[in-house]
């Protein structure tokens, strides 16, 4: 019946609820918020408000170099989002609380992963709680378009004219489109016991410059290399960032 859209990013959130807004002309109430998910009284008046059921809580930094950079602001809004969140899930006994992981969580090698490794930690612990509040969480891999999906960069660097840039030529990791991912998360509900991490199926790893090589041939256009030269779109390896793995 109501479907509350909270983010930090104007713009984004613009993006969003106009999308839904144009889309679905149903009697689903949208409620668009701008806020900080580490603003606990903000949250606290957004439960009272409203009668929440389930929460799937996304909001963090999520981009590993810039988070690298940046660890302290990275390690709060990630971590201390996820402790405001499930604070008030357990006062305001919300249904169902989903924290959205990521694989980069496993063994974490850089601040990202480590500050959704705590994440994940903290949701295991209120699972431990004694509540009406089942607490879950779903890992990911790379989403295709979404925030931070390197597929918008490629297409934007083959309208340019290129280089495409790839920072290692071994590097790979795992897809999957937005549709299938949103439908295994709202699968994990019907799943959870609570305590749960739930891995998704995202079947072989595809190395990124395999990705490039098909994203050059989809738009018609050939690959520049040293063998052929008369081609449109260069290949650059760029070496890796701080913090980033050859695979996850």
């Amino acid at each position: 019946k109501k479907l509350i859209l909270f983010d930090i990013s104007e713009a984004s959130l613009f993006q969003i609820y106009s999308k839904l807004e144009n889309a679905h002309k149903d009697k689903t109430t949208l409620v668009p918020i701008i806020g900080n998910t580490t603003n606990k009284t903000l949250i606290r008046n957004l439960f009272a408000k409203h009668s929440i059921k389930i929460i799937f809580h996304a909001a963090a930094y999520k981009h590993v170099p810039l988070v690298e950079l940046n660890p302290i602001e990275g390690l709060y809004n990630n971590v201390f989002s996820t402790k405001t969140i499930c604070d008030c899930a357990l006062e305001f006994k919300v249904q169902n609380l989903v924290l959205i992981s990521s694989d980069k969580a496993v063994r974490p090698s850089n601040i990202m992963g480590c500050s959704k490794r705590l994440s994940e930690l903290i949701v295991q612990a209120f699972s431990q709680k004694k509540s009406e509040t089942i607490f879950s969480m779903v890992r990911f891999g790379n989403v295709l378009f979404s925030s931070g999906s390197v597929v918008p960069l490629f297409l934007n660097q083959i309208k340019n004219g290129g280089p495409i840039t790839i920072t290692h030529q071994d590097i790979s990791r795992y897809f999957m489109s937005i549709p299938e991912a949103v439908q295994l998360v709202l699968k994990t509900i019907d799943l959870s016991d609570g305590g749960d991490i739930f891995l998704l199926d995202m079947g072989k790893p595809v190395k990124i410059i395999d990705l490039a090589r098909q994203m050059i041939k989809l738009s018609g256009l050939k690959e520049k290399s040293k063998q052929y030269k008369k081609g449109d779109i260069e290949i650059v390896e760029t070496g890796l960032r701080p913090g980033e793995k050859l695979f996850e």
